[in-house]
Formats: C-alpha cells, sequence, structure tokens
C-alpha cells in the first residue's frame, strides 16, 4: 500500500473517533513502526494530532460553502473580477475551491479556455459553457464545502500541467504565511502548486492577516497576489518583500 493511501484510511478511520497505533495497525496489515512514522507526518502537516498511544483529528472549522459565500460577497466579486483580467484566453486554469474562485468561475463564460478544478461549484457553473473544456480531478466527495479530496484528487494533479493556479486560502499571516483551516485540503493545494507555472493567490481584505492551522506555502510560493484596497499594510509588505506582485481592487 502507498503511503498516501495509508494517509488517506487513516484519516478516514479517525473521522469516528481517536484510534491507537495498535489498531490502526491491525486496520492496514502494516507494523506498528510504519503507522507511527504516518501519524509523525500527518501531525506535521497538520492534518491529526498525536495523543498519548494513537491520534486524533484536529477539529475543522470550515462553514458550509453557502455560508461562507454569503459573507462579502461584494469583496469577493471585486477581487474575482480583478484576477480574471489575468487570464489570458488559450491557458490552462487550475482553479482552487473556496468561494472566491467560483466568483472567478462565474467571469469565465465564453473564453477559450481550459479549466481544471476540484470545486463541483465551478463544475456546476462552467458545465454547460460549450467555450470552456473542463477537467474534473477525481476524489471522494466532500459535500458541504463541494468539493473532492483525498490521494485520487492529489494523484490527478501529478498528471496535468497548468499555466496559472487560482488559489484560495482562509488566511494569510502578517509575516506572509499562506494557511488554511482545513487541514485536508491542504495537502492537494500543495499538489496544485507545484502543477502550475504561476500561482495566484485570491483573498479578500478580511484575510488579511488571518489564521489557520496548517500551513499551505509560503510568500515566495506566490507569483501575484489580488486583494481589496484596505487589506492590511503590513502583511501586504510581507508578500511583496518575498517577491510577489499585489494587486489591490
Amino acid at each position: 500500500m502507498l503511503q498516501q493511501q495509508r494517509h488517506d484510511l487513516i484519516l478516514r478511520g479517525l473521522r469516528d473517533g481517536p484510534l491507537s497505533v495498535v489498531t490502526l495497525s491491525d486496520r492496514l496489515g502494516v507494523s506498528p513502526a510504519t503507522i507511527r512514522r504516518d501519524l509523525l507526518i500527518l501531525d506535521g502537516q497538520g492534518q491529526l494530532r498525536r495523543v498519548h498511544g494513537g491520534a486524533a483529528l484536529v477539529p475543522d472549522s470550515d462553514d458550509p460553502f453557502a455560508d461562507v459565500a454569503a459573507v462579502r460577497t461584494a469583496e469577493k466579486q471585486a477581487v474575482a473580477q480583478r484576477c480574471a483580467q489575468l487570464i489570458r484566453d488559450g491557458e490552462t486554469v487550475l482553479l482552487d475551491v473556496g468561494t472566491t474562485t467560483h466568483q472567478v468561475a462565474k467571469l469565465l463564460h465564453g473564453r477559450s479556455l481550459t479549466v481544471i478544478t476540484s470545486s463541483l461549484a465551478v463544475q456546476e457553473e462552467l458545465a454547460d459553457d460549450p467555450t470552456v473544456q473542463l477537467i474534473m480531478l477525481g476524489g471522494v466527495v466532500r459535500r458541504d464545502y463541494r468539493c473532492l479530496v483525498g490521494f485520487l484528487t492529489e494523484d490527478n494533479l501529478r498528471q496535468v500541467h497548468a499555466d496559472r493556479l487560482i488559489l484560495g486560502t482562509s488566511g494569510i499571516q502578517p509575516n506572509g504565511q499562506i494557511v488554511d483551516t482545513t487541514v485536508i485540503q491542504v495537502p492537494i493545494k500543495r499538489a496544485m502548486i507545484a502543477a502550475s507555472d504561476q500561482v495566484v493567490l485570491v483573498a479578500d481584505a478580511a484575510k488579511f492577516p488571518g489564521s489557520g492551522v496548517a500551513r499551505i506555502c509560503g510568500p515566495d510560493d506566490l507569483n501575484v497576489v489580488v486583494t481589496n484596497h484596505d487589506a492590511d499594510p503590513t502583511t501586504c509588505a510581507a508578500l511583496r518583500e518575498a517577491g510577489a506582485e499585489v494587486l489591490t481592487t
């Protein structure tokens, strides 16, 4: 069994509550030493927390998609409009999950583009547009946030290449570190960054600065950041110092 498959099964098993190393070892058919190494990796990624003799999931604090979409809609639409202006016809664009990236998708109708995504909201938005070639990444359906997750999603990302990634986040720390509250999305976001030539972060001003339990990437992994004009100036300065172009709207 591949390491990533074990990690996915471990996280899936922990949804019902904490599990011991011995229990995980028996379920997955591997040695306790292998499980301990897996738990160490997943703990380092912020996807679980190790407890005495085993592990437990980190609480997921994300709100359902519809609730998040109803917050700061005007600000997200302004960011999306500025972002859409960066996208050129003929490009292959990787769209992350999230409500701001969904707003970007709404502005891509009629464009000659290839769009790759794990977002079911983006799929619903662009599915009937004949000018957009739509590629869906596989995975396990996460119904509350209308997306696909898991090792299948990550495996699919290793098979594609994008000119531009439109990346979402739940927060940007004052030092420019990009973080997220949903740990299961973090490995997927990292795989998206690896699959793209350019990374464009879209985040409204409420996420400057922001918080999250898991680190996605550093500011030096970003090429462009699109946000509102009232975004925290200290955080914006840290992003610029790291080499990212910060566009405000």
